[in-house]
């Protein structure tokens, strides 16, 4: 991330909104994020293929800075748990068809299931051509698409994905004994009343910074630059709209791949998996 040098030199708390894993690993003294990084996305999702006993996997990606990185730590842990990725494309963001990658994947022998990392537009396109093309294998996005706007650019091709996401989607789906559930419905009802719009995950990583900030500066009893680092790195069990979070000198995002849920699109909904 560019502006890292910069927080640096400034000494002052930075909390990051976005996904990429290099932003906290490794740790910067800093600099924190709020949305699970995209190494934990690509362990949950690998872990749900695996429960399903798929092991070959087709994966295409963005080449844009979230798709890059997204590839790369796919590729990075993917040997390491049991998955072999058996066909690696790419599309530019500026891609309208991705037709010819998907299809370079559907010809891949051995090939078990798909996993797309994008951001932007371009999810919605490989669903589509995905759908067009009839490939029929169980098929991932990243979080990069999590949230209602999504579901309805894909309409019905949607159908059947699954991908990682914080509960914020499908906050009535959980258990009462869920530690998040008061938070993210209390979260997801006042954002709707206050905006007249669907919740997003997008949004619920700001607030969790937020928060975070609030929660730091109560506990450090100051606004000075280090009690307010020094409170981030010792907050253990807050729990916010993305996952519970426990913060430490080694670890400045605080959420494991454990925090995401698997969500699959049910009749145009998401729908809580596991």
């Amino acid at each position: 991330m560019a502006a890292v040098p910069l927080i640096e030199q400034a000494r002052t708390p930075f909390i990051s909104l976005a996904g990429a894993v290099v932003i906290t690993d490794p740790v910067k003294p800093w600099v924190f994020k709020t949305p699970q990084s995209d190494r934990a996305a690509a362990q949950r999702v690998l872990q749900d293929m695996k429960k399903r006993g798929l092991t070959k996997v087709g994966l295409i990606s963005g080449t844009d800075g979230f798709g890059r990185s997204g590839r790369e730590q796919t590729l990075a842990i993917a040997g390491g748990m049991g998955v072999e990725i058996v066909a690696d494309v790419t599309y530019s963001p500026t891609d309208t068809d991705m037709s010819a990658q998907l299809t370079r994947i559907r010809n891949t022998p051995g090939v078990q299931a798909v996993f797309n990392f994008g951001f932007g537009q371009s999810p919605a396109i490989v669903t589509r051509n995905y759908s067009q093309l009839g490939i029929g294998l169980p098929f991932y996005q990243s979080h990069g698409v999590a949230s209602d706007r999504f579901l309805e650019l894909v309409g019905s091709a949607g159908e059947g994905l699954r991908l990682p996401a914080s509960p914020l989607l499908v906050p009535d789906s959980l258990p009462d004994s869920d530690p998040q559930k008061a938070v993210v419905q209390a979260y997801k009802s006042a954002y709707e009343q206050r905006w007249n719009t669907q919740v997003s995950t997008f949004g619920g990583y700001a607030f969790d910074g937020l928060m975070l900030a609030v929660e730091a500066i109560e506990k450090a009893g100051s606004t000075d630059r280090e009690a307010v680092r020094k409170a981030l790195e010792s907050i253990q069990g807050y729990v916010g709209v993305t996952g519970v979070f426990n913060m430490s000198p080694k670890d400045h995002n605080g959420l494991g791949a454990d925090s995401f849920r698997i969500l699959e699109v049910k009749n145009g909904k998401w729908t809580l998996i596991d």
